[in-house]
């Protein structure tokens, strides 16, 4: 990998960054994301090549740094957080590596058998996992989801060639997630995962907390809140900012990025 969180820290006792260290209809069919089935159902498994070219981790041989943060980041969260949950993992600005360590974070979940992770790509404006992950997206995502009260959950649930790892793509860009994250349909979304796939854990990859409300949104659905920074981009004071944002009872600490 060409990066990896740098001085990756989640504070779970101080809510301040710190410089170191549903579907509407109840009958509704839906993919189950449970790791009782195959967990790879008719996709191939990326080889390791292919899951460098998308900036996905992978277990191997011998220990990778990169690897090794994300499963301590994975150990923090499970250790602070009870059960399976809803993670928003939003960067302070724009470029801080907010998709990058969703994305990783995720996979990292899903190394464990016994779980599963569903990543759901929530910035409406600039969307990048679909591109980066290299699905095809053919019935949508988030998005027409959520503005077509027929649409199928299992419709818009893909694949990634990741064991036990599968995303919803954001689907049609939108100026503003704002109505989105708040509407009924997605509180469903999310309950119904929840109720469903007891093992499955969510990684909701926010939009940057800086310059628009829909984070700030976003973490009032969701169980606990990953900020991520830029290592050398963010200051000290405008992460503290983002931090302030959010319910201290929901936010786990600060993850420093660095390069992506």
């Amino acid at each position: 990998m060409s990066a990896a969180p740098s001085e990756a820290v989640l504070d779970t006792t101080d809510d301040r960054a710190t410089g170191s260290a549903a579907t509407d209809r109840e009958d509704a069919p839906e993919r189950d994301l449970r790791p009782t089935i195959p967990r790879s159902a008719g996709v191939a498994a990326l080889t390791p090549s292919q899951l460098e070219d998308r900036a996905i981790i992978h277990r191997g041989g011998v220990s990778r740094p990169e690897v090794d943060a994300f499963r301590e980041l994975r150990t923090r969260l499970l250790s602070a957080v009870e059960g399976s949950f809803v993670a928003l993992v939003a960067p302070v600005s724009s470029g801080s590596g907010g998709s990058f360590v969703a994305r990783n974070l995720a996979t990292a979940m899903a190394f464990d058998e016994t779980r599963s992770a569903l990543l759901v790509d929530c910035d409406l404006r600039h969307p990048s996992q679909q591109r980066t992950m290299k699905i095809d997206a053919d019935n949508g995502g988030l998005v027409e989801y959520l503005e077509n009260a027929d649409a199928d959950l299992s419709d818009v649930i893909y694949e990634t060639g990741v064991t036990g790892l599968r995303l919803i793509p954001a689907g049609t860009t939108r100026e503003i997630g704002a109505e989105y994250f708040s509407s009924v349909r997605m509180r469903l979304l999310l309950d119904s995962i929840r109720s469903r796939h007891p093992n499955c854990y969510v990684f909701l990859d926010g939009p940057p907390v800086r310059g628009t409300p829909d984070a700030r949104i976003l973490a009032d659905i969701a169980d606990v809140v990953i900020l991520v920074a830029g290592y050398g981009r963010d200051t000290a004071s405008t992460i503290a900012q983002a931090a302030a944002n959010f319910d201290p009872a929901k936010f786990a600490g600060v993850v420093f990025n660095e390069g992506v």
